[in-house]
């Protein structure tokens, strides 16, 4: 078998799909990287949480990546089979982050609930600029299948003419793989759906097999040996050199063929994604940058009304040309606007962090710590070389926060404003708690465990 062989993996669970991937992002690109695969790609059930890892270590390992998602209609009436979905270019990145926030907002913590109309209604463009691969599902009956052939083809029927429709092929080792490719060979054909190779990864190693099902049983609230059918039926679900995949496929080439062609389709990178700055802070006939000079200068004339000192001076002088540089004048502006809101209302604020390295930061009240008492180190908060947007961190009284975010909705806009998430992590004694729980095991053992 020639070592050749054009191939990466498109369907890959990593662990932000909760309690079903069994590695981390940063695993199962590595090890893309090591088999010799073309490519990486992250698609998690309905979240774009690790992307940004996978992205990193593809950097890492000089290999090409794209960001993906598990998209899983199951909503009212009408699911539908999982759609592993590629965004093409920024745009359509977009589309796709809208639709996982359409899902997110109407479903209870922890889920996520669209359906197929949602997929093709103008929210996500009816696919457009995406590509898309369908996964069947198992299809135990001749049933099953031919309504998943109808499903397949309205899919393909409803899709944005720009969208690319692939059909996932996989082995389930049931020992009817061949007749079943043959007839998903025979549906791909009949839908103008093209047939595409893929493992349904959910571990970067075969040895992760155990905590597979470890996670399984956590989720489903059982232990390992009452699990059954719950469990994977083979250990099989894990990253496979191209080699392997092109003997498992060896009849269908093209199907492996196809996966390489992924990162050639699509051109969109998070290296693309920046802070798109507000300018409703700005007065009549300013730019941002005028703007914010005009308010360091007369803040600083506040703080020092004996004279500004010589060192200030200097300072502000050497911050605000390298804001003006970076274009980061819109950034301090609501920042500041922010600020003057709450103590407007005495709602008790304060600047922390790097940010305390800034005169400009002080001269606008944003912080409280005087430059003028202190030696700065201004490039712990910006620098040229870092090519990354400042941190300003602001605390508010928990009591009155609420305000303050009610604020930023009014003026700036709640489609323009989001909470940030944090992702919980088992700790230690947690997960040693829960695994315990999975082996079958009492209480105490865990506890002493």
């Amino acid at each position: 078998m020639s070592n050749n062989i054009a191939y990466m993996e498109l369907e890959t669970t990593t662990n932000f799909s909760f309690l079903r991937g069994a590695s981390h992002a940063e695993e199962l690109v590595t090890r893309a990287a090591v088999l010799g695969h073309c490519g990486a790609v992250v698609a998690d059930r309905n979240t774009l949480a690790g992307v940004v890892r996978g992205h990193a270590a593809a950097k890492q390992s000089e290999l090409p990546f794209v960001p993906g998602c598990r998209l899983v209609p199951d909503y009212g009436h009408e699911g539908g089979p999982d759609i592993l979905t590629f965004p093409r270019d920024r745009a359509a990145y977009g589309r796709l982050s809208q639709l996982l926030t359409l899902g997110n907002r109407r479903a209870p913590k922890g889920e996520c609930w669209f359906d197929l109309d949602d997929l093709f209604g103008p929210v996500f463009g009816a696919g457009r600029d995406q590509v898309l691969v369908v996964v069947p599902p198992e299809m135990p009956t001749t049933k099953a299948e031919a309504a998943f052939a109808k499903t397949l083809k309205t899919l393909r029927r409803r899709a944005h003419k720009d969208a690319v429709i692939w059909l996932a092929a996989r082995h389930l080792y049931r020992g009817d793989d061949d007749a079943r490719l043959a007839r998903l060979e025979i549906m791909a054909i009949d839908a103008g759906t093209p047939l595409v190779a893929t493992n349904d990864v959910h571990a970067h190693d075969p040895h992760r097999r155990a905590l597979q099902d470890v996670l399984t049983c956590i989720r489903e609230h059982t232990i390992v040996a009452e699990a059954g059918f719950r469990l994977q039926g083979n250990g099989e679900r894990h990253l496979k050199s191209p080699a392997e995949m092109a003997r498992l496929f060896a009849n269908y080439e093209e199907a492996v063929a196809r996966s390489a062609q992924l990162p050639g389709l699509c051109d969109f990178s998070l290296e693309e994604l920046a802070y798109e700055y507000l300018e409703e802070t700005i007065s009549p006939g300013e730019t941002p940058q005028s703007e914010l000079e005009k308010l360091t200068w007369e803040g600083a004339e506040r703080r020092y009304p004996d004279g500004i000192p010589a060192k200030i001076r200097k300072a502000v002088e050497h911050e605000l040309t390298l804001v003006g540089d970076l274009k980061y004048a819109p950034y301090f502006l609501t920042v500041h606007d922010i600020v003057c809101f709450a103590r407007a209302r005495g709602i008790l604020c304060q600047g922390r962090g790097s940010a305390a390295n800034s005169a400009v930061c002080y001269c606008l009240g944003i912080t409280a710590v005087d430059p003028d008492r202190v030696d700065l180190l201004f490039e712990r908060f910006i620098s040229a070389e870092r090519n990354e947007p400042p941190d300003i961190d602001v605390d508010f009284e928990h009591e009155r926060r609420e305000e303050v975010i009610q604020y930023i909705y009014q003026k700036y806009g709640r489609e323009r404003a989001a909470l940030t998430a944090t992702v919980v992590t088992y700790r230690t004694k947690s997960a040693v708690r829960e695994i315990a729980k999975a082996l079958g095991l009492s209480e105490d053992v865990g506890a002493a465990l």
